[in-house]
């Protein structure tokens, strides 16, 4: 098998058409074909650049039936480039499943860096950075919205989210109601456009500035919260209490106690006495 040939994941900008860089044009013009979530809106970007390279769609409707004809083009020996309406490919796009078929079926990947929205927000949000998740899109129903943020309430990690401009009002009142008005989120919108805003602080105020201006329910969102923070006199989780029995099955309460907040972010003082109290 020719090593030459890949499958190359290529970002391309959020909005600044500067942040586009010199190794993906490149990778763009040398491949074979680029595969794009939608043909018509890649086809302005890459006619900016001057990239002629043929190109082909690959959504979420059919990325299942064309992973395979992709292969047999690999298999042919073109390289092929994926790239998606905007960002990093497959960071809530498509991608996964092709990316996942072409690795089992022996081909290279080849990553290249480049924008990102949730970590383009996530560094300038001024939130913990050190341990986060990406939660992509909150459910659009009300219940199942509300049981997706309850599962994360206890969460001690930066929690990011995307949501489109009709739905942010909605999410905002659901965290509300869900974690309480007192959490500290960020709301990051249009990054790296002309009209970028970054909106911070306790989520009911958040929500008051939203609600009452309509600028702010337009455009790219990035809604990041802060995660659960554990005060002295708080109840200790119970995921954490649930990990710290499992554990102490095995383990003595000293070892169990500390493993058990490093996984979830706890003083391990706190759940040893937990242990005491309990009598693990």
């Amino acid at each position: 098998m020719d090593q030459s040939v890949a499958l190359y994941i290529v970002p391309t900008p959020i909005g600044n058409l500067g942040d586009m860089s010199s190794r993906a044009i490149e990778v763009l013009n040398q491949v074979s074909l680029i595969a794009c979530e939608d043909t018509r809106h890649s086809g302005k970007l890459l006619s900016h650049f001057g990239i002629t390279t043929k190109t082909t769609a690959l959504h979420d409707h059919n990325e299942r039936a064309r992973a395979q004809w992709i292969v047999d083009q690999l298999a042919a020996g073109q390289s092929i480039a994926l790239i998606s309406d905007a960002g990093t490919p497959l960071i809530s796009d498509p991608g996964y499943h092709l990316v996942s078929h072409v690795r089992q079926s022996g081909f290279n990947v080849i990553p290249l860096p480049g924008p990102c929205a949730a970590i383009t927000a996530l560094s300038a949000s001024g939130l913990p950075s050190d341990r986060f998740t990406f939660e992509g899109f909150l459910p659009s129903k009300e219940k199942a919205r509300a049981d997706k943020l309850l599962s994360l309430k206890e969460d001690p990690r930066t929690l990011i989210f995307y949501e489109s401009p009709h739905r942010i009002e909605h999410s905002l009142t659901t965290m509300v109601e869900v974690l309480g008005g007192d959490r500290h989120v960020v709301m990051a919108r249009e990054v790296t456009k002309t009209f970028e805003t970054f909106l911070s602080g306790p989520v009911s105020e958040v929500l008051a500035k939203v609600s009452t201006d309509p600028n702010q329910q337009k455009g790219e969102i990035v809604l990041m919260v802060h995660g659960y923070h554990l005060s002295d006199d708080e109840a200790i989780p119970t995921v954490a209490i649930n990990t710290l029995k499992l554990l102490c099955e095995e383990l003595p309460l000293k070892k169990a106690a500390a493993i058990a907040a490093q996984i979830h972010g706890l003083k391990k003082n706190a759940l040893y006495k937990y242990g005491l109290e309990s009598d693990l």
